[in-house]
This record gives structure tokens, sequence and C-alpha cells, in this order.
């Protein structure tokens, strides 16, 4: 697995994507968002009548755990390595357990709406960083967009970020070879 470590590199130092790099971001945003748009939907009803959170809230928990320090770490500048995930670990065993202590079963209101609001943060986060890193040619990590914006806004440059983990960084560097593509 990547690392988490925050290694910003100066403003220019990495390839803008191609249109290839681009539709990659605009599909991988796209996904995130349908997500979204899945979870907001069922956000009145997370529990089934059965007394089950809902399969759909589930789903986004392991991707969620896998990217939530990249969309921290780079998103925010920080150098925090895995502490986001641990630290969402533990909101959501402390929900479960709390839920569990009160009703005696770990499936409450408590833990759907604590993983919930937790992934239409993450996926919202996410999404929106890849349409705006496919729509402003954000170069490397698509988490460094709001800061490309913000840097196209007031002039100021802001530093860039390899993409640590997924195809995006292989598909720029592909890109920036290519004759055809300059």
């Amino acid at each position: 697995m990547a690392t988490t470590d925050l290694k910003l590199e100066e403003c220019g130092s990495l390839p803008k994507p191609g249109p290839f790099g681009r539709l990659a971001r605009i599909g991988f945003g796209a996904l995130c968002l349908y997500y979204v748009f899945a979870l907001w939907g069922v956000r009145q009803d997370l529990i089934t009548d059965t007394g089950t959170i809902r399969q759909l809230v589930w789903n986004g928990i392991v991707p969620g755990l896998i990217l939530v320090s990249y969309v921290i770490n780079i998103g925010f500048s920080r150098a925090w390595k895995k502490w986001p995930a641990i630290a969402s670990i533990a909101i959501m065993l402390v929900a479960a357990g709390t839920g569990y202590a009160l009703t005696g079963s770990i499936e409450t209101y408590l833990l759907a709406h604590t993983v919930h609001a937790w992934e239409l943060y993450v996926f919202s986060h996410l999404g929106l960083a890849f349409m705006f890193a496919a729509v402003l040619r954000t170069p490397g990590c698509e988490m460094r967009a709001f800061h490309h914006l913000f840097s196209l806004i007031t002039k100021r440059l802001t530093k860039e970020h390899h993409c640590p983990i997924g195809p995006l960084t292989p598909i720029d560097q592909w890109e920036m070879r290519q004759k055809w593509m300059k």
C-alpha cells in the first residue's frame, strides 16, 4: 500500500493531465458523486425493516477507510499519516459500542448516522476534487484541486502532490511522453 506521508512538490513540477487523465478524473469523480447521491437518497431510511443498517451504507466503509487519510492529509496539507483513518475507526467503534450498550444491538441509528455522515463527507470531498481537477487540469493528485483553484484565483503559487494511489500518475506520465499530445 502507498504511504500517506505528505510530500508536496514545487508548483509546476508535475505534469498537467491530458485528455485521458482528465477523463479518468471525471470517471472517478462521477463514481464518487453517484455514491454520494445514492447515500443522500437513503438519508431518511438508513435502517431496513429487519432492523439492520442498509447495505449501501456498509459498502463505503472499506474504500472510505483506505482513502480518508489521503483526503485529509493531501487535501488539507497535513502530515497526520494514518491518524485520520484511525480516528474514523475509533469514532465508528464508539458509536457501535454506545448503541450496543443502549439497545443490545450494534446496528443502531447512532452507528448508521455516524457512518452515513462520514461517508457523505469523504466521498463528496473526493468526488468534487476529481471534478475540479479534471476541469482545472490540476497536476498530480486530485486532492490538490481546491488548492489549485485558490492559486488560480489569488495568483499565489501552491504546492503539488503526486497521486499516491491509483492510475492517475501513470496516465499523466504516459500522456506527457506522447509526441502527439504536445
